[in-house]
């Protein structure tokens, strides 16, 4: 197995430094702590000496697509113990048992019967603490995105119950939402979707008692700065801290 590249080890951390500033400039200027910003580093189509070197950069979360690419990746890497892997890509529901087994938290929870079957799964889990899950909304309408269907504020109501049956599952813990607004060229342009989740957290929070939604994922590598100002309690960032993905992998 690689080791990290001392070379590009010094390149992720100034990438990092400046994804950090740019964090700090962010978060002050909404009045927030950059300290309640986590960097997820997703490393979807990224080999393992990338992510060795970004552990060795001092990047401890890292955020995955795909089951079957980073269940290799998470074998290979186990020695790495204080590394957590994060699923953000779409799960399909036959996949849940690898998911429950293998991710510390889900940022793409997307229906109640995905639920059920990852709070299943996790129950098999002996000694490991409930699996901590986001749900992710569709906040554009786009027919592409996966997610609850929440571009609209009646459809908040709508979900209600389902977010309650969740809330309620003994092996999972919800504490956010997750969303992905559509790509602009201006970073602006995404603002007020990335406001629309944010308010759909306050909706939920005062709709459902002992709720307390905190987490926010939202802004990847194009618009993260303006997720901070609106809000953002985790960036997703590819390949502006790791580099050009690898499409061979996987």
């Amino acid at each position: 197995m690689s080791s990290a590249d001392p070379v590009l080890t010094q390149k992720i951390k100034e990438r990092l430094d400046a994804i950090e500033a740019e964090v700090e400039r962010a978060a002050e200027k909404s009045g927030r702590s950059s300290k309640d910003v986590l960097i997820l580093a997703v490393s979807k189509r990224q080999p393992l000496g990338i992510i060795q070197t970004a552990y060795a950069a001092g990047l401890r979360h890292f955020g995955e697509n795909y089951v079957e690419e980073a269940a290799e990746k998470i074998n290979q890497l186990r020695e790495l113990r204080d590394i957590r892997w994060e699923m953000v890509g779409h799960v399909q529901s036959r996949k849940s048992g690898a998911v429950a087994a293998d991710f510390t938290r889900v940022h793409s929870l997307d229906s109640l019967k995905l639920a059920n079957r990852l709070n299943t799964a996790r129950e098999t889990r002996q000694n490991e603490p409930a699996l901590e899950v986001l749900l992710q909304l569709n906040v554009s309408g786009e027919a592409s995105k996966e997610g609850f269907p929440a571009w609209e504020e009646e459809q908040w109501e709508a979900m209600l119950p389902t977010v309650s049956a969740i809330q309620s599952q003994t092996h999972l813990r919800l504490t956010g939402l997750m969303a992905m607004p559509p790509l602009f060229d201006d970073p602006q342009q995404s603002r007020p979707f990335l406001r629309k989740l944010r308010l759909a957290r306050e909706f939920f929070n005062q709709q459902i008692p002992h709720l307390n939604l905190t987490e926010l994922s939202m802004g990847t590598s194009s618009d993260f700065a303006v997720a901070v100002e609106e809000g953002a309690t985790i960036i997703r960032l590819g390949q502006a801290l790791l580099g050009p993905r690898n499409y061979s992998i996987g």
